[in-house]
Parts: C-alpha cells; sequence; structure tokens
C-alpha cells in the first residue's frame, strides 16, 4: 500500500458521510464510515413497516428539546450529552439528542443494517417516512449514496447518512443539522432546486454534500436526498417557529 493510499484510507476513516460547509465549492472530501457496515441488500428499505409497532411515548415538549440539544452542539467535534459520548458520525448526533427524551433510535436494527437503515427501520415501524410536502422541526432526514460506503467505485450504497430538520425557511431551503468528519453542522436543502447550489439571483439553496473522490461526481443535499421521518409527536410551538425564518 502506498503512502498516499494509507493516508486516504485513514481519512475515509474518520467520520460519516461527505461534506462541506454551507455554501462550499466541491474541492476537498471528509471521510465518514458509520459505526456499522453497508447494508446487506445495498437499497432503501421500504418505508411500508413490516411490523407497525406504533408510536414512540414521550413527554410533551420532546420535539423541541430534541431540536434544542441539536443546536447546541453545532459547532462542537464530539456529541456528548447526558454526561455520555455518543458516536463520531452522523448517527451518533441523532442517536444522542433522541436519547435525552428516551428514543432510542437502534431498537429496531435488522441484520445486515448499517446505523443509517436501522434508524430509517425505526421510523418506519414508529412514525411515519415520506418524501413530499413540509418537514416539521425536529424530523429525521436521510441521503443516500454520500460516500462509498463498499468501496467498489460504484453508487449502489443505499442510505448512507442521516441529520435532524433545524427549520424551514421561507423559501421552502430546510436547514438541517447533522455530523459530518469536523463535527456537527448546518446544510441547506431545497428540493424545488434539485440540481441547483444556488438560484439565479444567486440565493443559496443546497450545499454539497458528496465531494468528487477518486473520480465521483460532486453531488448537493437535494441530489441524495432519500426521505424525511417524523418519529415525535408534533407540538405546535415547534412547528410554528419552523415556519419563520430567524
Amino acid at each position: 500500500m502506498t503512502p498516499f493510499r494509507a493516508l486516504l484510507l485513514a481519512v475515509l476513516a474518520s467520520g460519516c458521510a461527505t461534506g462541506l460547509p454551507m455554501g462550499a465549492r466541491p474541492t476537498t472530501t471528509e471521510g465518514y464510515e458509520p459505526f456499522g457496515r453497508a447494508s446487506a441488500s445495498r437499497q432503501v428499505p421500504d418505508a411500508t413497516p413490516e411490523v407497525d409497532e406504533g408510536p414512540v411515548q414521550v413527554a410533551p415538549g420532546s420535539r423541541e428539546t430534541t431540536v434544542s440539544n441539536a443546536v447546541n452542539l453545532v459547532g462542537k467535534k464530539h456529541v456528548v450529552l447526558g454526561g455520555k459520548r455518543y458516536g463520531d458520525d452522523c448517527t451518533g448526533l441523532v442517536r444522542g439528542v433522541f436519547a435525552q427524551v428516551g428514543v432510542d433510535l437502534m431498537s429496531s436494527a435488522a441484520a445486515g443494517d448499517n446505523g443509517v437503515t436501522a434508524i430509517y427501520r425505526f421510523a418506519t415501524q414508529h412514525g411515519r417516512v415520506y418524501e413530499g410536502g413540509r418537514p416539521v422541526a425536529g424530523d429525521l432526514v436521510f441521503f443516500r449514496d454520500t460516500y462509498d460506503l463498499n468501496r467498489d467505485g460504484r453508487v449502489n450504497d443505499g442510505l448512507t447518512h442521516v441529520g435532524l430538520v433545524e427549520k424551514i425557511e421561507e423559501d421552502g431551503t430546510v436547514i438541517v443539522i447533522h455530523r459530518v468528519a469536523r463535527g456537527v453542522v448546518r446544510y441547506r436543502m431545497n428540493l424545488a432546486f434539485r440540481d441547483q447550489a444556488m438560484t439565479p439571483e444567486g440565493r443559496p439553496v443546497n450545499d454539497w454534500l458528496r465531494a468528487p473522490l477518486a473520480g465521483a461526481t460532486p453531488q448537493l443535499t437535494a441530489q441524495l436526498f432519500a426521505g424525511y421521518a417524523t418519529v415525535l409527536p408534533n407540538e405546535s410551538r415547534v412547528v410554528g417557529a419552523a415556519a419563520r425564518t430567524p
């Protein structure tokens, strides 16, 4: 193995999916590794649950608490909540903030799941997975093929990244909090401008999520979007706040 190859593999082992700062050009990469292996089928699971286990039981205000905890982690390298440090990947962030309201996102994991797929499976069994419409602050957002998880050089890796909706701006741009290699950050995503980083007027609407590595085409957040998921009960105060521009 060449020294460059060894260095590249070390970088790839440092996080959970590929990402750049909000509005940055895709000129570098941040490696990610979920804590588990690729999903056996390497496909996004069916959003229709095999077993509907019913909604989660949480205290009032849990959605607001979840969003607040995620916001407080922005800019931090590690996810530490309730005296516990969670994994340094995208799943560590959402697992940590949901655990603070008594929800174990990994409890529906199946053999062969990677961490993101296991969380998606939980969402199908305890909530609602959807692709259209307007998300609510505190909903999960899933992405596919954000990096070459199985390292075969093909775009066939299924679900590889997850974040949390912080808010929705007036133009429909969703602000997502997620954990990347350098820590917890915010990215933009607007499905109405799927293939555009900016509008014709120059307003940023999508950030780069998959950077060019080993010849891969750079991809925007909206291009790799796989679905939203509502797990926590909706609460009017959070829903109302989500619709306002800061």
